[in-house]
């Protein structure tokens, strides 16, 4: 349990001490896969939801449910104690937040919560950051980790950029949607987690793959590989889990990340290394198969879907990294 004041917080769900009403007026900005879970276990917590979909029918059920629904962004966010966005890229973002009709156009509750759990870049992130606090909002930066069943159960991990302040100010609505909250540091430092470990996953990904294809033109039957991979040093969740999908040829079924999203990410991370002077060689070669699963048509299946660019690969293909040397040996 934790405690502030008159706002009591039991396994997440949150009630006031003597009363009925809705604890907070929350605007929920992008209903996609992860989003539609998040909102809601808010309104769940019994929390007076006001909601923006671009493809407004996404809103319906949540509007069935108690919700209110808007037109636009700036709409759903007049009067607001807190702001939630959770969109798919950089330019989805700019359209929620900006514009005569975006959420920093609108007059919310003073000193209310922008909370951004996309997965952005981090020049955005911090230029955002500024805007949102030129207009006296409270900005995190709060990216996700976890699936959408994990999205709808709350219990997501959120990795958290900002104030201190205005962490504590947000814990009660953030233990709705999560389970865990890392705090890295200032505003964009949960975004630089973020990006690298999903470039780190990329990697994971593409070389589980490039496993699985070796394996199978060896022979090796890939079920059972994948079996011996989920118990092995190699295991993670994302080896485990698409080892297991290309094993069973399962990529058009029960899609949770797409290659269009995965790319979106390491073109991002990629971009932070350039920023960092650091080299991602690895990262631009994972980099490098998702595009190509991309051009091939497979952008919007489940990322498994890469064994299709691993399959294709040449050893006259394989870049060079530059050749070892050794010393003589007499």
């Amino acid at each position: 349990m934790w405690q502030q004041g008159h706002v009591i917080v039991r396994h997440g769900i949150r009630s006031l001490e003597g009363g009925d009403s809705p604890m907070a007026r929350v605007a929920f900005l992008g209903l996609g896969r992860m989003g539609l879970g998040m909102a809601h276990r808010l309104l769940a917590a019994q929390h007076e939801l006001h909601v923006f979909n671009r493809t407004g029918a996404r809103a319906a059920e949540l509007v069935a449910g108690g919700a209110r629904g808007y037109e636009t962004p700036r709409a759903a966010c007049e009067c607001v104690d807190a702001i939630f966005s959770m969109v798919a890229n950089d330019e989805a973002s700019r359209a929620v937040w900006c514009g005569p009709d975006g959420a920093l156009a609108a007059s919310p509750a003073h000193g209310a919560l922008a909370i951004e759990c996309s997965t952005l870049s981090h020049d955005w992130v911090l230029a955002l950051a500024c805007e949102a606090g030129a207009r006296d909002l409270r900005y995190l930066d709060a990216p996700v980790t976890g699936l959408p069943e994990g999205a709808a159960a709350g219990e997501l991990t959120l990795l958290l950029g900002g104030d201190p302040e205005h962490l504590e100010a947000a814990r009660p609505l953030l233990g709705v949607i999560a389970t865990r909250i890392i705090h890295f540091g200032p505003t964009g430092s949960g975004t630089v987690y973020k990006l690298l470990v999903n470039l780190l996953g990329a990697v994971q990904i593409a070389s589980a793959a490039e496993t699985m294809a070796l394996a199978e033109a060896a022979g090796l039957d890939p079920g059972t590989v994948a079996a011996a991979l989920s118990s092995g040093q190699a295991a993670s969740p994302q080896v485990v889990r698409n080892t297991r999908r290309i094993a069973q040829a399962h990529h058009d079924q029960d899609v949770v990340f797409t290659p269009q999203l995965r790319l979106k990410d390491v073109e991002y991370a990629m971009r932070l290394s350039r920023e960092l002077a650091i080299g991602a060689p690895f990262g631009a070669l994972a980099a490098r198969m998702f595009r190509q699963l991309c051009e091939l048509g497979h952008s919007q299946c489940n990322e498994s879907k890469i064994i299709e660019v691993a399959r294709l690969q040449r050893t006259d293909e394989a870049p060079s990294i530059g050749a070892p040397t050794w010393p003589d040996v007499e």
